[in-house]
């Protein structure tokens, strides 16, 4: 022990990170992933694991893009790539070149979960889902500009509505890159597009060509927008999640464009329909008018206005004389009220009291209602009606 090499404990990492990561390259690793996480800079990091061990995985951002799906916790997949040693933690991982699902199961398991999951939240619940315009005069196109669906789409749009404005936005519709595409264009739209009714899609293919579309940003950019979107990717068997969180799925893009436009003789067939029934009735409007003219030109009030005029005269001479018999006998009634209103104040009235023979005795200029108050030699005022007088009492009250 005393002659070993003693190591530090760098040195020894990079002794074992030189045997490994000369020893393992260019290996292939079939395993379940679990841990899952996106880093804020890109790169991916997960644990690969199958029933009895684990081992850690990074994918870096470069080659991250080139992924056509999103990994999930519990899919199974292949990882190509090569093992390397993580010096600061000492920990051996594998550097994925390549990650591939194992087989379309795979695929379909990772659709379901996705589904579920989004589901669960309310993305699609047919209350958030927004109705489409019946006559669109603007609408947008989110797809591959070289591909069969654009030249279905427009011809067909063109020649049943040909007044309206199409918008293209060309992205990617599968591969690396396809769902942030897809996205940008979503949210372009919505901010600087001006347009009543957005398409999202794509002709046919295989479940991985489509993939994009069950991507959950794709969905969630759909269910964000405030522009109604119709999903119309692949054929009418073909089902993603866009067709899902969509406000209106159509089978393919040919069936989207026969769907969210009036036919162009249809709309044609319907105005002169309108107009047919319009005319018609004013016709009938004016028909029904002549007729009551005809009738009232024939009619006793029509021919004896005078006669009508002087009834009406009449009728005014008698409510006018109503009223002025209700005004005559309301006004007698008034006076009665107030001439006995007025008696009752006048023999109220202390003044017309005194008149009658009585006096007003004040002591200290306070008015002396009872002989009690009074005391012998008290001199008191006596107010008469036409003046007053002073006076000394004799004998007071007891």
């Amino acid at each position: 022990m005393n002659d070993a090499k003693i190591f530090s404990v760098t040195e020894l990492t990079r002794r074992i990170k030189s045997v490994i990561e000369t020893s393992f390259t260019r290996v292939s690793v079939q395993g379940e992933i679990s841990n899952f996480k996106r880093h804020s800079s890109g790169h991916l990091y997960f644990t690969l694991k199958d029933e009895i061990t684990q081992i850690q995985a990074v994918m870096w951002r470069s080659r991250a893009a080139s992924l056509f799906f999103t990994p999930q916790d519990g899919m199974n997949v292949i990882a190509r790539g090569n093992v390397t040693v993580y010096e600061v933690r000492g920990q051996y991982q594998i550097d994925i070149v390549e990650l591939s699902p194992r087989g379309i199961g795979e695929l379909q398991l990772a659709f379901e979960r996705l589904k579920q999951k989004l589901d669960g939240e309310g993305l699609f619940d047919p209350q958030h889902k927004k109705q489409l315009p019946k006559y669109p005069r603007r609408i947008g196109i989110v797809t591959s500009p070289t591909g069969a669906a654009i030249h279905d789409i427009i011809n067909i749009l063109t020649r049943r509505f040909p007044c309206l404005d199409v918008l293209l936005y060309p992205v990617k519709v599968q591969g690396e890159g396809a769902a942030e595409e897809i996205v940008r264009a979503i949210n372009d739209f919505n901010t600087f597009g001006d347009i009543e009714l957005m398409i999202v899609g794509r002709g046919g293919g295989s479940l991985e060509d489509l993939w994009a579309f069950n991507e959950e940003i794709v969905a969630r950019a759909i269910y964000n927008s405030k522009i109604p979107v119709v999903s119309a990717v692949g054929h009418e068997i073909d089902y993603t999640i866009a067709d899902f969180v969509a406000d209106f799925r159509a089978p393919t893009p040919s069936a989207a464009a026969e769907l969210i436009v009036p036919d162009r003789r249809e709309v044609i067939e319907y105005i002169r329909n309108f107009c047919y029934n319009n005319e018609r009735l004013v016709e009938n409007l004016i028909k029904s008018q002549k007729q009551r003219i005809s009738s009232l030109l024939v009619s006793y009030v029509f021919n004896r206005p005078k006669n009508m005029l002087q009834q009406h005269n009449q009728r005014l001479d008698d409510l006018q004389r109503s009223l002025q018999q209700i005004v005559s006998h309301t006004i007698s009634i008034k006076q009665e009220q107030y001439s006995s209103l007025h008696h009752r104040i006048i023999s109220l009235n202390p003044a017309a009291v005194l008149k009658r023979g009585y006096a007003m005795v004040y002591r200290n200029g306070v008015v002396v209602d009872r002989v009690k108050k009074l005391q012998p030699r008290d001199n008191v005022s006596l107010h008469f009606h036409d003046g007053d007088a002073s006076a000394e009492i004799k004998k007071g009250g007891s």
